[in-house]
């Protein structure tokens, strides 16, 4: 309610493309942000834990240990840094890796981006993105089973990834100037949703720092143009249960190319 009361008037007041409130698959989306706001957390309850005592033990004590004696907000400041890696590169073999592409398109199914799109994903695809930003953050110890502090921090890292994907995603038309180099805006990871060519796709990954894209070849920000086409070529059900058992009965899985949707499209690949 909270979310839906910030973003939504902010879409009907700065628009970057005018729709409808309740436009066509709102309710389907609806359904995503409800269920995802549930289902992995409840699922990741015990793997996490388990992961946080084992990953825990793979650090030399001296090196958890002196990274334990940082003050909580550089601990904090790395766990994000950390974690958005993790992000990036689990959100990069999504689209890279036929079986978690079949997960992952749901999200890119989206032919117009808004706030809500933003839990538009199978909650196999969120387990699984989450656990990749997660993991690094316990193996080096910021994020310590055995210390208050340090069970907070991943607490503070998934709930500002979460409000800043609805961020992302939003319907306006900001524009940040050099601040978008620095943190993700609407108008970056709106070309991450771009279907506007092949070298268009596959960029933008990070969800929060773009510099990360730079870092590893897939930033693209034109300064004076947004995304003409959103979405992937490929049809997936119109229905929510549909396309939540949709990965699972596909009969194939697209090519691990640079376009996915381009290469799904001329394939057939359902």
């Amino acid at each position: 309610m909270l979310l839906g009361l910030v973003f939504a008037p902010l879409e009907r007041l700065w628009p970057q493309r005018r729709d409808r409130l309740f436009r066509s698959a709102f309710w389907v989306d609806l359904g995503y942000f409800f269920i995802n706001g549930v289902v992995p957390s409840l699922v990741l309850t015990g793997p996490v834990a388990f992961m946080a005592w084992a990953l825990h033990g793979l650090m030399p004590d001296a090196v958890t240990g002196a990274i334990g004696q940082w003050p909580i907000w550089l601990r904090t400041a790395s766990a994000i840094l950390v974690a958005e890696i993790g992000f990036y590169w689990g959100h990069r073999w999504s689209h890279e890796i036929p079986l978690l592409w079949r997960f992952h398109r749901i999200h890119h199914s989206a032919p117009h981006v808004d706030w809500l799109v933003n839990s538009r994903a199978h909650p196999v695809d969120m387990i699984f993105n989450r656990v990749c930003g997660l993991a690094p953050v316990y193996i080096l110890g910021l994020a310590a089973p055995n210390d208050p502090a340090g069970t907070l921090i991943p607490v503070f890292v998934v709930l500002l990834g979460t409000f800043w994907g609805f961020f992302i995603h939003a319907n306006v038309r900001w524009r940040f100037g050099a601040l978008e180099w620095l943190v993700s805006t609407p108008a970056y990871h709106h070309w991450h949703h771009s279907n506007d060519g092949p070298e268009t796709v596959n960029k933008n990954y990070a969800p929060t720092l773009p510099w990360v894209d730079r870092l590893f070849g897939t930033f693209h920000l034109p300064p004076d143009r947004r995304p003409a086409v959103c979405g992937i070529d490929a049809k997936l059900p119109a229905g929510f249960w549909a396309q939540l058992l949709d990965p699972f009965v596909a009969t194939s899985a697209p090519a691990p190319v640079q376009s996915p949707p381009r290469s799904e499209a001329k394939s057939g690949t359902p």
